[in-house]
């Protein structure tokens, strides 16, 4: 399936080193070299050599990848996290994330390189940045901090994910 490149966005192509440059930033890997890279026009295409298991499976990763370079440098990517809890909030301080989440003390979260971190309100955080492995990295760090509780739901979780709450203590049976 081609990538189509948009308008402002470079790719250029050393071996088995892409580097993608556009709008947001420049992001550069070391890809698979055994797959086949051409830069069409403003169509990115990948190829395999065989039809081997190792070469499918390396097409797909490859074609992800390229895909989420462009549209990073180009859009960005953006992870939402919800916190969920009385007196629970977040607040930014500088760069970095002061989070209040029932421990003793506030917990300060420091940004991964190329991530930025963004509160909205007071229990929503936001990260945004060009590399979708460390947008998600940091939004997985920032959760692990006060995983959502099975029983109350209270913790930090992704925006729209469902939690599943377990019954409490069920009681005495009484009329024995």
């Amino acid at each position: 399936m081609p990538i189509a490149v948009p308008p402002g966005v470079k790719v250029n192509i050393e071996g088995d080193r892409v580097t993608v440059s556009g709008p947001k930033g420049e992001l550069s890997r070391s890809l698979p070299s055994e797959m086949l890279i051409n830069l069409e026009g403003d169509v990115l295409t990948v190829s395999r050599p065989s039809d081997s298991k190792k070469h499918r499976s390396y097409h797909g990763l490859t074609r992800s990848l390229l895909a989420n370079m462009v549209d990073g440098v180009s859009r960005g990517f953006e992870k939402a996290l919800e916190i969920v809890g009385v007196g629970y909030r977040a607040e930014k301080s500088g760069d970095k994330l002061i989070i209040r989440i029932g421990y003793s003390h506030p917990v300060e979260v420091t940004p991964l390189p190329g991530t930025v971190l963004n509160v909205e309100g007071n229990n929503r955080i936001i990260v945004t940045g060009i590399n979708k492995e460390v947008v998600g990295q940091m939004a997985a760090e920032i959760r692990a901090i006060r995983p959502p509780d099975s029983y109350k739901g209270k913790g930090i979780r992704y925006a729209g994910e469902i939690v599943h709450l377990k019954p409490g203590k069920a009681g005495k049976v009484v009329g024995k």
